[in-house]
């Protein structure tokens, strides 16, 4: 009792001292930092239940609204006049009245800040995701091929990164230089002399500059294997080869990914997966909580996000499905009949699906208590339901198969940003290349998306969402003359879940926190 006495007392002071905005909300961001997943955060109210929600046609629960409205930290933000200034405004709404743009902005919202108070940037940056977005399967390909390469060969990988045409070059044709894995002296005498090598030459002064680094060469020399890395990955790698720049920059960002991942336990044959899903990835950054749940229980999980409308409504309402945790066979019989559940009829055919699917329902049955597990963190998982759908099954046996290192990297707030945030790099700039290689990007383009790599990684999730966004005014002011309290507010994970909780905006305008109150 006096831990739960304890923990809710700091959801006050800190969620009273985010509210003050300017100068206090930076301030709660020095006094409460972030360190893991209990400590430095604030304990989500007991009676939190929120709404039902997710992609496509999931749809709020009838009480969902009126349930968030009781939570202790929903009243303290709206009592606080700071904050009704700042949610009574048009913009705001804008905001709040879409979870998964708020989500997002919650991963990094010193980006998007920033980025906000230049409302032209914004939306070049907007319109190159949009341009960019269809190419996902090319793009995290290239990145979890580059990643895998680059986390078994780091040092040889950045030596030819040093010299980014040379890089380029290899990448364009790396069967032509496989047999250099047996002899990086080879390799070093044909680069001293490329301008008579036939797949040296158009580069010939980039070769001749790395044959004569030192310490790229000597890092060559030490793993010349590096060369049948990049063959056998020979095309994910042409498609970066186009833009030598980016590619020297995604080598760099996957080397500082990889060091992170790696010394963090997670396994070379998981950074695949981690690159292949950036968004989602950043996502759990923000929620170590949550995190550190799917790490314990990654099977269910895994089975659960095969149905991605059922997952979001169970994630968004966590606490009305915690009763299951002691009773597979009987969440099986309840959604079976959904129709006649009222925590299950808005999205009842996802949930017969999910009864419907023997695997899954096994999975479930192995561990019922992955129910008890979203209830325990209803906020945080809330917060995430809005995009459970980029939780996918590879992202989760992933995580799975290294629980112990996940659940480490969770409660390590600082490693686990930095690992997060050097992969949505990293998908920036496959994403980069892979536009302009399609055609889809011009210079500017290219110049906007690289230029803002955290912002335009992030967008590219609902990239939708984001150009609509960069055409209203008022949602950008809100952003960008409010970074400090937005900065503080994304450091608490709870808040940042209470911001992204799909039930928030309407829970705002029934408590009279409307733009009309501000007029």
């Amino acid at each position: 009792m006096a831990t739960s006495y304890s923990n809710k007392s700091k959801m006050y002071l800190t969620t009273a001292g985010v509210l003050a905005f300017g100068i206090a909300a930076y301030g709660l961001g020095r006094v409460y930092p972030p360190t893991g997943p209990s400590a430095g955060t604030i304990a989500p109210a007991q009676r939190y239940v929120s709404s039902q929600v997710g992609e496509g046609d999931v749809t709020l629960g009838d009480t969902a609204v009126p349930q968030l409205m009781q939570t202790d930290a929903f009243e303290l933000m709206v009592k606080d006049p700071s904050f009704r200034a700042l949610a009574a405004s048009s913009g705001f709404h804008a905001l709040a009245g879409q979870p998964q743009l708020m989500a997002a902005l919650m991963s990094n919202p010193k980006a998007f800040a920033s980025l906000a108070a230049n409302p032209q940037a914004f939306a070049s940056v907007a319109s190159a995701a949009q341009q960019a977005s269809a190419l996902a399967p090319q793009a995290h390909q290239a990145s979890a091929a580059l990643l895998s390469a680059v986390a078994t060969h780091a040092a040889a990988m950045q030596a030819l990164a040093s010299q980014p045409q040379a890089l380029a070059a290899i990448a364009a044709n790396p069967a032509a230089f496989a047999s250099f894995a047996a002899n990086a002296n080879a390799f070093q005498s044909a680069a001293s002399q490329a301008a008579s090598n036939a797949q040296m030459a158009s580069s010939a002064s980039a070769f001749q500059q790395l044959a004569g680094n030192p310490a790229a060469m000597s890092a060559l020399a030490a793993d010349p294997h590096v060369f049948s890395a990049l063959a056998a990955n020979a095309t994910a790698f042409h498609a970066l080869a186009s833009q030598p720049q980016a590619l020297a920059a995604a080598v760099n960002s996957a080397a500082a990914a990889a060091h992170q991942l790696q010394s963090a336990g997670i396994s070379n044959s998981a950074l695949s997966a981690l690159a292949s899903n950036p968004s989602a990835f950043a996502l759990l950054a923000g929620q170590p909580q949550a995190l550190a749940a799917l790490a314990a229980h990654a099977s269910a999980f895994a089975a659960l996000a095969g149905h991605p409308q059922a997952l979001a409504a169970i994630m968004a309402n966590g606490s009305a499905f915690s009763s299951f945790a002691s009773s597979a066979n009987a969440f099986q019989n309840a959604a079976s009949k959904a129709a006649a559940d009222a925590r299950m009829a808005n999205n009842a055919n996802a949930f017969l699906q999910l009864a419907s699917d023997s695997k899954a329902m096994q999975a479930l049955s192995a561990d019922p208590k992955v129910f008890s597990a979203i209830g325990n963190n209803a906020l945080a998982f809330a917060g995430l339901a809005s995009n459970a759908h980029l939780l996918s099954p590879q992202l989760l046996a992933a995580i799975g198969n290294n629980a112990s290192a996940f659940s480490g990297l969770a409660s390590n707030a600082a490693q686990l940003s930095q690992a997060s945030q050097a992969l949505q790099a990293l998908n920036a700039q496959s994403f980069a290349a892979a536009a302009a290689a399609a055609g889809k990007f011009n210079a500017a383009a290219s110049q906007a998306a690289l230029a803002n790599q955290q912002a335009f990684s992030a967008m590219l999730a609902n990239p939708q969402a984001f150009a609509a966004a960069s055409q209203n005014s008022a949602a950008l002011s809100a952003l960008s003359s409010n970074q400090k309290a937005w900065a503080a507010l994304a450091a608490q994970p709870n808040l940042a879940a209470l911001l992204a909780n799909p039930s928030f905006s309407a829970a705002l305008s029934q408590a009279g926190v409307s733009q009309s109150q501000a007029q």
